[in-house]
């Protein structure tokens, strides 16, 4: 009985270590985040200021990446989700309680780390690129993530940690995979808004005078493009350059118009490389639709 009595007064001794107030920030956390906070911060202000980051000359990898349709979420850069992330990061390592600090840091860098290899998966799979900045930043989270986890066993040796991390890896990879299915997927649509009736009759006067979009799906500009025509923008008439990825051979469609830059249009014998204003498409091609008051704003 005096056993039972000893292993019980030790067991509550380490339980009540791992709830007791910590006396300083957990500084291997804390300079992690630091690092990833002026990262996400800089990749914010270039995007922002329309300046390209360093190293990332037109039509570099990183720039491919860094302008795709991935690097944004809800209309914000995909950099300053990061920032957010890591601004929490920062915060918890001066959380006094030691469980309660490494189950936020443990949780958020979870997420953080599954989301980045998404967009990782991504670059590398889909646009055929890669971005040093996107992998540093997954480097750092995955860093904050590893000492996290060589932590918990040390501010916790008697509490059950094992079943609630495994819990909130599953809701990690669940809540990538429903960003991936409602934000870039397409197989559910996220609703646009109403469709201007202005822009619907000028796409379907564009197709219905043979006007052609060439673009790619890993090109920035054409991801700028179809975002002009809002809710609209799926009954534009894009022809696809790069069915096979980046580095595929080009459609045949596109080789035999001579394509050669994105996005590109060909309407009535005329040829426009760049990205033009609705009021310019209406303009080429002759669409005399009315602007309704909604599309004037009245």
């Amino acid at each position: 009985m005096a056993k039972a009595s000893r292993k019980r007064a030790t067991r509550g001794t380490k339980q009540q270590a791992s709830a007791a107030p910590s006396p300083s920030p957990n500084w291997p956390v804390l300079a992690l985040a630091v690092i990833g906070l002026v990262l996400a911060g800089y990749l914010t202000g270039t995007t922002w200021s329309g300046q390209e980051a360093a190293f990332c000359e037109d039509g570099a990898d990183c720039d491919i990446v860094l302008h795709s349709r991935w690097s944004t979420l809800l209309g914000l850069p995909t950099s300053l989700w990061g920032f957010f992330i890591y601004a929490v990061l920062a915060g918890a390592a001066f959380l006094k309680r030691r469980s309660q600090r490494w189950k936020v840091t443990a949780t958020v860098s979870l997420f953080g780390v599954a989301y980045s290899v998404y967009l990782t998966a991504i670059s590398v799979f889909r646009l055929e690129a890669a971005c040093p900045y996107c992998l540093a930043s997954l480097g750092l989270l995955a860093a904050i993530l590893a000492v996290t986890l060589y932590q918990i066993p040390q501010v916790s040796r008697r509490v059950p940690w094992q079943p609630w991390l495994g819990a909130s890896f599953t809701a990690a990879a669940v809540g990538v995979l429903a960003v991936h299915l409602i934000f870039y997927s397409g197989a559910t649509v996220v609703a646009a808004g109403k469709e201007d009736p202005w822009m619907k009759g000028l796409a379907a006067h564009l197709e219905e005078t043979g006007a052609k979009m060439y673009g790619a799906f890993w090109c920035p500009a054409c991801d700028s493009q179809m975002a002009l025509f809002g809710a609209s923008a799926h009954r534009i008439p894009y022809v696809e350059c790069s069915p096979a990825g980046r580095n595929g051979p080009t459609a045949s469609k596109c080789l035999a118009a001579g394509i050669r830059s994105y996005p590109t249009w060909i309407f009535k014998g005329q040829r426009h490389t760049g990205v033009l204003t609705p009021a310019t498409l209406a303009d080429r091609a002759g669409f005399s639709g009315i602007k309704t008051p909604e599309k004037q704003g009245g």
